[in-house]
């Protein structure tokens, strides 16, 4: 189950945010109103069809490098996790090749703490190699775990209904548009990132409503059953800020929440957009099914 626990982690990482402290621009526009410009815009409208042009030219470029940080808060202590590699969403599903690394006090009793771990991402699974430790024990002489999403979503309810449509489906553009769905978007000002120039915009989202706006799949009883499960956990508002460039793409993205056990705070850099990326599922003679990993499964 410490096995399943650390790839679990590495796919929400991957495929859900990354980290960084803003760099912190000096004053900001509200969304909400303010004098308008030549064209008779108001603050609001400028920050929205800026936004809106930013996830029509993310969206269509299909691919990137990714480079992320996160941190967590767990029953266990917190969760450091770092993620690096390519990620494509121009086919059926998205798909990604990524290395991923934890530590942190959460992550201290798991063979694979501060080691990295590579993970792939095809249309129909997830796959992390979680190295020879876990072959001779639990993975039966294997070192990939792989989670179907199908079988993850029969078997995780809502929550793994949900994880089902996020795999397949995330994509950078997603990060700019659940901060337009927001409904008050703050244009922060212009900042440097990693050498370019960018407009970084933010917002705070209700966490009760992240899954109405992220998923279309999920019935009214399963969106309610979610609700449920992220108000136990406390947390009830996450604050999105991403960064635009000259060619109205996403280059970072952070997102930060308050919950029972902890903070998370997750940021991710975009880069080298249209990059190739070829992602092949481990071979079937290394690779055991996470559910036939289990304590008791022969």
């Amino acid at each position: 189950m410490r096995h399943a626990r650390i790839a679990m982690m590495a796919a929400g990482v991957v495929m859900a945010a990354g980290l960084t402290a803003c760099s912190g621009g000096s004053g900001g526009t509200d969304a909400g109103g303010g004098a308008k410009d030549e064209e008779g815009l108001s603050p609001a409208q400028m920050a929205i069809g800026e936004l809106e042009q930013a996830s029509k030219s993310t969206e269509a470029k299909q691919s990137a490098k990714v480079e992320g940080d996160q941190t967590q808060g767990t029953p266990q202590g917190e969760i450091s996790t770092k993620t690096e590699g390519s990620l494509d969403w121009s086919g059926g599903g998205t798909t990604a090749e990524m290395t991923v690394t934890q530590q942190g006090a959460g992550a201290s009793a798991l063979p694979t703490s501060g080691k990295a771990m590579p993970a792939r991402y095809t249309e129909d699974a997830m796959y992390v190699n979680l190295g020879d430790q876990f072959a001779s024990t639990a993975g039966k002489g294997k070192h990939w775990m792989k989670y179907d999403y199908d079988r993850l979503a029969k078997q995780g309810g809502p929550s793994g209904a949900l994880v089902k449509d996020q795999m397949q489906n995330n994509n950078p553009a997603r990060s700019v548009d659940l901060l337009l769905a927001s409904g008050k978007v703050k244009k922060v000002g212009s900042e440097t990132v990693k050498g370019k120039k960018t407009e970084h915009y933010s917002g705070t989202v209700e966490v009760a409503e992240l899954a109405r706006m992220q998923s279309k799949k999920l019935t009214e009883k399963e969106l309610d059953q979610l609700a449920d499960q992220l108000e136990q956990q406390g947390f009830k508002t996450e604050k999105v800020d991403v960064w635009i460039d000259g060619d109205h793409l996403l280059v970072k993205k952070q997102e930060r929440a308050k919950g029972k056990n902890g903070d998370l705070d997750s940021t991710v850099y975009y880069s080298d957009y249209g990059t190739d990326v070829s992602v092949e599922a481990p071979p079937a003679s290394d690779t055991v099914a996470f559910e036939d990993a289990l304590p008791g499964r022969s």
